[in-house]
């Protein structure tokens, strides 16, 4: 695990950087819609099981401030990404990203484009995370325009765009997993939506898609059970035919 950038101790005169607790974390500003809400949703519940891999520890948050520079906290210019991923961190609870109490910017950043703030995303802030936060990985996917959707890598400092794989999606090197388009229903709202899967194919799998699962399994053992007492009940049945059936040739022959 990376360890925190150290802060020397307090000098008379000299003020030390802000911690997460004294930096806002509210901006008050609304998620765009309800579909955007859902998405960011969908992108970060089903990545919290797969992280458990990372034994040193990882942090998958979204629509929360990201504190890179002083710069920035005197100017207050900066939202923070829709959702983003840090790994080789402490797992727990955070009101804010603050790069130098980290040690670390974050290692994936999707941003969930609107009308409002596709250029913003498309331009300053795609600067903001190769330049300054040197993010390794960069995604956008617009919810309600899907074939709006890039992804890009650093490479020598530079984002170099991703090229789609064989099946049509963007590869996070980083994570060992691939971003699709998937059409579907999810909380009720049926549409095209932006979701990890792993590199054989396999969606990870909402909370409810987990208790369907489950669900299934259940039933089918049940079933299972159901078939096998059947049979016994019929094997049982036949066992008793037949000694009956002997017990009356007995008899017969008896006389």
């Amino acid at each position: 695990m990376p360890s925190a950038i150290l802060v020397e101790p307090a000098v008379p005169g000299i003020s030390l950087p802000p911690t997460q607790d004294e930096l806002p974390c509210d901006d008050g500003m609304p998620m765009e819609t309800e579909r955007h809400k859902l998405q960011m949703d969908l992108l970060i519940y089903p990545l919290k099981p797969w992280l458990d891999r990372y034994p040193e520890g990882s942090y998958v948050g979204g629509n929360m401030f990201v504190y890179c520079s002083l710069e920035q906290v005197r100017k207050q210019d900066f939202r923070g990404p829709d959702v983003f991923v840090a790994l080789d961190v402490r797992r727990q609870e955070r009101k804010s990203w603050v790069v130098w109490e980290e040690g670390k910017g974050p290692d994936v950043v999707i941003e969930l484009l609107s009308e409002a703030t596709a250029r913003e995303d498309k331009g300053r802030k795609k600067l903001i995370y190769q330049n300054q936060l040197r993010v390794a990985e960069y995604f956008w996917f617009d919810p309600f325009n899907p074939d709006d959707w890039a992804g890009f890598a650093l490479w020598h400092g530079v984002y170099r765009a991703l090229p789609l794989d064989h099946r049509g999606r963007l590869i996070s090197e980083r994570l060992g997993l691939a971003l699709t388009r998937w059409q579907g229903v999810y909380a009720d709202v049926e549409t095209t939506w932006l979701r990890w899967a792993t590199l054989e194919g396999d969606l990870l799998p909402t909370s409810r898609e987990l208790l369907e699962v489950e669900t299934q399994r259940v039933k089918q053992e049940r079933q299972r059970a159901e078939a096998e007492a059947r049979r016994a009940d019929a094997a049982e049945a036949e066992i008793a035919r037949l000694r009956a059936l002997l017990a009356g040739q007995a008899d017969s022959s008896d006389h």
